[in-house]
């Protein structure tokens, strides 16, 4: 989380500068949310979180769960549909999200024991359609200001997803996701002439862990393996930086 606030703290200084050489020179500078239709290209980075709604390994259910943060990143291409203040974005995008969350084994139910602890790690490759309705705020010559909501449909690519089970008694651990998954997005962004920063939240609304399988057999060679219910859906915080077209 500490690269992800530089990174929002270099896009503000930014756009601060930005801004006042461009204040200098409003005469001069392109308007491009002057047009019907813009076209775009951003890039960024996203920082994710899984809601973990069930987790039972061994009859034992885990109520609290740790989440790790990572920093992954993303690239997109939109077109905006200008109607006065207001505007539709159709987007397509590449992203590699990442996180990490970190329980006890036992659970709560042994308080007095030491703690045994298993991490599912998790690299997701996915491929996202966003349709955002956004409303500026602030349109006024070079300078803009808008917030933007909207559903997004995500395909997860799930050839190049990488997930690790670490220190699990089950052996050949894989989990399948469902490929398809909808979110909402909420965001609010910030233009000068054709530079744009845009800072969003998603939210995943169903759960995305379809099974999971792995080898009839513990690590420690004995059988009678218990069934691993997971049941998780991700959240995201992004920043990112772009250029009008």
């Amino acid at each position: 989380m500490n690269i992800l606030r530089n990174i929002i703290l270099f896009g503000w200084m930014a756009i601060a500068c930005t801004a006042f050489a461009q204040d200098r020179n409003a005469d001069k500078v392109e308007r491009p949310n002057t047009k019907k239709i813009n076209f775009g290209i951003k890039a960024g980075f996203n920082s994710s979180m899984f809601m973990v709604s069930e987790l039972k390994i061994k009859d034992v259910t885990i109520d609290e769960v740790q989440n790790n943060y990572k920093i992954g990143y993303f690239g997109a291409l939109f077109m905006r549909i200008n109607m006065k203040k207001h505007f539709i974005q159709p987007e397509v995008s590449y992203n590699v999200s990442k996180g990490e969350i970190v329980f006890d084994k036992l659970g709560s139910q042994h308080p007095a024991v030491e703690p045994d602890y298993a991490s599912v790690q998790s690299v997701l490759h996915s491929i996202d359609f966003p349709v955002l309705y956004g409303y500026n705020v602030v349109k006024k010559g070079p300078y803009g200001m808008s917030i933007f909501a909207g559903p997004k449909l995500r395909y997860l690519w799930g050839k190049q997803n990488e997930i690790t089970f670490t220190n699990f008694d089950q052996k050949g651990i894989h989990e399948k996701l469902y490929p398809l998954n909808v979110s909402v997005v909420i965001g609010v962004g910030v233009n000068i002439s054709r530079i744009f920063f845009d800072f969003r939240y998603e939210q995943g609304i169903g759960n995305i862990s379809k099974s999971i399988v792995y080898d009839n057999i513990n690590s420690d060679g004995s059988t009678g393996v218990s069934p691993i219910i997971f049941r998780r859906r991700d959240s995201a915080l992004s920043f990112s930086f772009g250029f009008i077209l």
